[in-house]
């Protein structure tokens, strides 16, 4: 016995030494695969790559909160007590939300030098709101709210940085949408891990996921410090000066690809040495946001059309559904139903911006809208499992596309000295489109095809008042200048 005993622990420690190896191996083909995909196309010699990896982990985090969210406020209480539980949260965290995220732009549009610090302080900020929000979760009090604000705002900042530098990221022969498209189908994949790990956490308790995104925070807060340190170059910007002026820049040749593509529309409006041109012997004054052309402002419209459809869909199918199936299916399978179609629905948009062909993003998103009008209103004719199922793929494949063309018009035609305050703006917008759309699904009555009426309305007011000056920005050429996006 004693011998036994004795030789036990050999066995043992070889089997374990065996799995350790397997798992190592395992684990480094998978890092390696994920890297040889996040540094194909030049984007690993840009630092583009090291950008798509934050945002993945930005994502992950973002997602553990929103489960740990979802499962308070919406799943543990009853369809009546969730209709007010969710406006409250709304009216508490978007109602501060509007007043402060238009303060983000300007102030983000002085650190030049620090874009670098900024998201990793965004990141920071929310593990400390995730860990302070474990405390309160169970209990849902009113101190959940005003953490959440912080980490919706923070969120949003650092979104707004992530798309101000992906311009200076760029690598040759890479559109802008395909750029951002690749960081945010990055995004997606992490999501889509990171909901059901959400969900094992929370069985262990409310406030793990969160405990979870605290740790995934940190990373990507280390993680946005090791990027390329370009990101934090202000060569050729000015300070923001946010009124309308269409003064003329001089060519920066200190931008990237400066004179071709991006980097030429970006460097017409800036001068190499701090910005300053000079027309008739006066220094030329920064553009405002007013003065870059009507392709941004249309772009935005139809956006907010399809982000409140989508704020309208998550809320009215998700309190419908827990009370009306559809095709015979319990309330979770309806909702797992639509839940799977919106999120395939979203990567399929993100994928076909990484490769889709146009003449440029106005088309885009004036395709959109259209199909996005004719799902809503075949689902309001005949409201059933599949045309809802459709309605809410179609909503998450236009969104992902809207936007990926607006973020590409922003950095096309807006100059990169009050970039990051058009983001914010956009984002801010765009936020509040989506929340009027959700508070539209709150109070509306449990009628599905009154519903899909009313998503069919959403889409086609932001169709009338777009898509005309869409079409015609694309045929006088896109602007002040042509991006890259083909």
């Amino acid at each position: 016995m004693a011998r036994t005993v004795t030789a036990g622990p050999g066995p043992v420690r070889r089997a374990g030494r065996a799995l350790a190896s397997v798992v190592g191996r395992s684990g480094g083909a998978v890092v390696r695969r994920v890297r040889r995909s996040t540094h194909k196309g030049g984007a690993g010699e840009s630092g583009l790559a090291k950008l798509i990896e934050l945002h993945a982990v930005h994502s992950a985090g973002d997602m553990l909160v929103t489960v740990a969210l979802a499962s308070t406020v919406f799943f543990s209480v009853p369809t009546g007590q969730a209709r007010g539980r969710v406006a409250l949260y709304l009216l508490i965290t978007m109602a501060p939300f509007a007043l402060l995220a238009p303060v983000v732009g300007p102030l983000l549009d002085r650190l030049g030098h620090g874009r670098r610090a900024a998201m990793a302080g965004s990141l920071i900020a929310r593990a400390v709101l995730a860990w302070t929000m474990a405390g309160v979760i169970s209990t849902a009090g009113l101190g959940l709210y005003p953490a959440a604000l912080g980490v919706l705002v923070a969120s949003k900042a650092y979104g707004v940085v992530r798309s101000a530098v992906v311009p200076r990221l760029l690598p040759e022969r890479t559109t802008l949408v395909k750029a951002n498209s690749r960081v945010t189908f990055a995004g997606l994949l992490t999501t889509a891990v990171a909901a059901p790990l959400g969900a094992g956490l929370h069985a262990i308790g409310a406030p793990w996921p969160l405990y979870g995104a605290f740790v995934i925070y940190i990373a990507g807060a280390l993680l946005s410090m090791t990027l390329d340190p370009k990101v934090d170059s202000a060569r050729g910007e000015n300070k923001a000066r946010l009124s309308a002026s269409e003064e003329p820049y001089e060519q920066a040749r200190d931008l990237p690809g400066s004179g071709d593509g991006v980097g030429g529309a970006v460097g017409d409006r800036l001068v190499k040495g701090g910005g300053r041109g000079r027309r008739g012997g006066r220094p030329a004054q920064p553009p405002g946001l007013l003065g870059v052309g009507s392709s941004v402002l249309h772009a935005l419209q139809g956006n907010c059309g399809l982000r409140a459809l989508s704020g309208f869909l998550t809320m009215f199918l998700a309190f419908m559904l827990r009370e009306h199936h559809l095709g015979g299916l319990s309330a979770a399978m309806s909702l797992g139903v639509v839940g799977v179609a919106a999120g395939a629905g979203n990567a399929l948009g993100t994928a076909l911006g990484a490769w889709l062909k146009a003449r440029g993003p106005e088309v885009i998103i004036a395709g959109v809208l259209v199909c996005a009008l004719a799902a809503a209103t075949m689902a309001a004719g005949w409201f059933g499992l599949v045309t809802v199922a459709t309605v809410a793929a179609v909503a998450g494949i236009t969104q992902a596309l809207a936007k990926l063309s607006l973020d590409a018009l922003i950095q096309r035609d807006v100059p990169e000295e009050v970039r990051t305050s058009a983001f914010a703006r956009s984002e801010t917008t765009l936020q509040l489109s989506w929340v009027i759309g959700g508070g539209l699904g709150i109070v509306l009555p449990l009628n599905g095809s009154l519903g899909m009426a009313v998503a069919a309305s959403l889409v086609l007011v932001a169709f009338l008042v777009s898509v005309r000056g869409l079409l015609g920005a694309a045929r006088r050429g896109g602007g002040t200048a042509r991006a890259r996006v083909a």
